[in-house]
């Protein structure tokens, strides 16, 4: 049920229970179990445009963290029979075992079209009450995620020095764990990178106490205005001119950090097929995005940039400070839809590393 009374009947396939959580649609045609393990989803219910879902089961490789964040899964056919090499379990019995409840056979287009037309909405799903008039009261007294440090929920407690690969790491960077995806540090250390996540409450001081050569704002969930110790920090370390790259939610805490504002989209972006234009190349990027709030322009000073527009909205995605060595992109360059379009982002991060030491 959406929080205007709208209601769809379908059935389980997930766990049953009863779960809250604003409804958003995701465009992308594959990349189920990387969506429902990435962080930023937490408090929200993705409903998938794509008909299909499940058809290549789910695996132990594809995960964006450690275990699934989403609140709900809605899709309009969820396929029985899974068949790929890389498979080990169906996405049924995914679900099942990280306790996400998830519905199938509604109409996806039509909820698809109201989100589009009225706006993302808080709903409920269920599978043990069907009372129209006590689902309607739960979704009214839910707190939403406008105002909430949904960060502070998926946060890490302690700090993590990475491994994925056996590359040789020349300088250390600092990564805000805001929720941050596992490809990000994987491409951070593709790039001779050691990435060294630490918990989002981190102090200032806790951070330089590590000697980062370079500090990465991660990706997250929900409003960036409540989290507001990130946004201290951010701007306590603009003091240090230490070289650093944020990424989504990373984007906004910088805008934030540097005397900006952000506001809520309509519906947000959601999905992998989002066109950003590079302002400087004027190329065309195909871009992953997963946010419902942007950093306004119009409130940026004159000492930031735009590098990047989204080509569907005219929106902020990306920008750089024309005096201190940070930048900043609202996309998602880990997840390569294109599929290199945006990884020479993570290259200009390296390399502002090392004209920063040479100084």
């Amino acid at each position: 049920m959406l929080e205007n009374g709208t209601c769809f009947y379908g059935r389980s396939f997930g766990a049953p229970g009863e779960k809250l959580g604003e409804v958003v649609f995701n465009t992308s045609l594959t990349g189920y179990q990387e969506i429902l393990t990435d962080p930023s989803y937490k408090s929200q219910i993705v409903t998938m445009t794509y008909t299909e879902i499940g058809n290549y089961g789910t695996n132990d490789q594809d995960h964006e963290s450690i275990h699934p964040w989403v609140e709900g899964f809605i899709v309009r056919e969820y396929s029985k029979r899974y068949s790929n090499f890389r498979a080990r379990e169906s996405l049924e019995d995914y679900l099942k075992k990280y306790r996400i409840m998830a519905c199938e056979d509604i109409d996806t287009r039509m909820l698809t079209r109201i989100l589009r037309m009225r706006g993302s909405m808080n709903a409920i799903l269920s599978t043990e009450d069907f009372n129209k008039n006590r689902l309607l009261k739960k979704i009214k007294n839910w707190e939403g995620i406008v105002g909430v440090d949904l960060v502070n929920r998926v946060t890490r407690q302690d700090v993590w020095r990475t491994e994925f690969y056996k590359t040789k790491k020349r300088y250390p960077v600092v990564v805000f764990d805001c929720g941050v995806k596992h490809n990000i540090l994987r491409l951070l250390e593709s790039f001779e990178l050691q990435p060294v996540v630490v918990p989002s409450f981190f102090t200032y001081k806790e951070i330089l106490a590590l000697k980062p050569k370079g500090i990465m704002l991660s990706n997250g969930p929900g409003d960036p205005a409540p989290v507001k110790n990130v946004i201290e920090t951010v701007k306590e370390l603009l003091n240090y001119s230490i070289p650093t790259f944020g990424i989504c939610l990373g984007n906004q805490m910088l805008g934030l950090a540097l005397g900006g504002k952000t506001y809520k989209l309509k519906f947000g972006h959601h999905g992998g097929n989002h066109p950003v234009m590079n302002l400087k190349s004027r190329q065309v990027e195909i871009t992953v995005q997963n946010h419902n709030f942007c950093v306004d322009i119009k409130s940026l000073g004159d000492e930031v940039q735009i590098t990047h527009l989204n080509l569907n909205d005219k929106t902020c995605e990306g920008m750089k400070h024309k005096k201190l060595p940070l930048f900043s992109v609202q996309y998602h360059p880990e997840a390569s839809p294109g599929p290199w379009d945006s990884r020479y982002l993570f290259k200009n991060f390296y390399r502002l590393i090392e004209k920063n030491i040479k100084k």
